[in-house]
C-alpha cells in the first residue's frame, strides 16, 4: 500500500467544465476524469481537450489524478493516451478490461507517449476495470500483466448486465466477482477498488455496502458525488482502539528483538506474524491518515 490511499476515488465527467474545474476541493484521495461512458461520442474531443488544459492548469494538490480513456483499440482511446500522457496524468484507467492484451495495448501506447513528450518511462501508471465476466476469469493474469498496474477495480453495470442479471440490494451477484478480483489483485500485490453505488438515496445501503467491502479487504471504492466521500473515509480510518493495540503490538517485537527473544509475548497471548504484519499495516494506514 505504501503511503498512497486510495480510499475514495471520484468520478468527475470529462465533458463537464465546473466539476473538473473544482474537483480539487472535494476530500477524496484520488481523482477520476472520465472520457469514456460519461461522454457523448460527438463530445469526445473537447472533453479530451478540456482535461489536458485543465490538468496543465489547475493545482490539485495532492489527489492521484486518473483518467478513464475509451476503448485502447480505437483512434479516440490511443489519442486519450496521448494527451493524458503528455499532461502528465498519475494513471491512466482503463474500461471494460478482458485480457491480458488490453493491458499490453495500453502499456504500448504509453510508452510511445512518454518517448514523445520526454517523460520518464514508466511514470504512467495503469488501473484496469474488470466489467465482463471474461474479464473476471483472467482477473489474475490482468493484475500480473503490467509493471505499471497500481490496482484493478470492478464495474458492476456492465458486468451483471454480461452475466443477465441486474444490481440486488444484498449485492449477491457481485460476491464471485468481488472475490475473484480481491484474489488477484492481492496476489499480484497491487489495489483492489470496488464499484460505485449509484443510489444516491439510500444512504444505509451505501454504509452497509462500504463496511461490507472492507470486510472483504477491498482498499477503497468508486463514488460518483462527493458526499459519499465522509462516510468512506470514516469507515476506512483505523480506530483509536486499533491503533493502540496496534503500537502495542510492534512495541513488543521491539522489545523481543531486543532481549533476540523469538518468542512474541504480549498480555499474556502469544504474538505470530500474522498478528504483526496487520499491526503495521494499521500503523501504515493511520500515519497515512494522518491519524498519528
Amino acid at each position: 500500500m505504501g503511503n498512497r490511499l486510495r480510499r475514495t476515488m471520484m468520478f468527475v465527467p470529462g465533458n463537464n467544465p465546473g466539476m473538473v474545474k473544482d474537483a480539487y476541493i472535494y476530500k477524496c484521495d484520488s481523482i477520476m476524469f472520465d472520457l469514456e461512458d460519461s461522454v457523448a461520442l460527438s463530445e469526445k474531443d473537447a472533453a479530451r481537450y478540456l482535461v489536458y488544459n485543465a490538468l496543465r492548469a489547475i493545482d490539485y494538490g495532492e489527489k492521484e489524478l486518473v483518467v478513464r480513456i475509451n476503448d485502447v483499440r480505437s483512434d479516440c482511446g490511443k489519442m486519450d493516451i496521448r494527451a493524458m500522457v503528455a499532461s502528465k496524468i498519475d494513471v491512466i484507467r482503463l474500461a471494460k478490461t478482458e485480457t491480458v492484451d488490453d493491458v499490453l495495448i495500453c502499456e504500448k501506447e504509453i510508452e510511445k507517449a512518454e518517448a514523445e513528450f520526454n517523460i520518464q518511462k514508466g511514470s504512467t501508471k495503469m488501473m484496469a476495470a474488470i466489467e465482463s465476466a471474461l474479464g473476471v476469469l483472467n482477473a489474475k493474469d490482468i493484475a500480473f500483466a503490467s509493471e505499471r498496474l497500481v490496482a484493478i477495480a470492478l464495474g458492476a453495470e456492465d458486468y451483471v448486465t454480461d452475466m443477465k442479471t441486474k444490481r440486488y440490494k444484498d449485492a449477491q451477484e457481485l460476491f464471485f466477482a468481488r472475490s475473484m478480483i480481491l484474489h488477484a489483485a492481492r496476489a499480484a500485490k497491487i489495489d483492489a477498488l470496488d464499484t460505485v453505488f449509484s443510489n444516491l438515496h439510500d444512504e444505509e445501503g451505501f454504509i452497509n455496502e462500504v463496511k461490507f467491502i472492507k470486510k472483504l479487504g477491498f482498499d477503497g471504492k468508486s463514488i460518483i458525488n462527493p458526499r459519499q466521500i465522509e462516510p468512506v473515509i470514516n469507515i476506512y480510518e483505523p480506530t483509536q482502539d486499533e491503533i493502540d493495540d496496534a503500537i502495542d503490538v510492534i512495541d513488543a517485537i521491539k522489545e523481543a528483538n531486543e532481549k533476540n527473544s523469538g518468542v512474541i509475548n504480549l498480555n499474556g497471548k502469544m504474538v505470530d506474524r500474522p498478528i504483526v504484519l496487520r499491526a503495521q499495516r494499521i500503523i501504515d494506514l493511520a500515519k497515512a491518515s494522518r491519524l498519528i
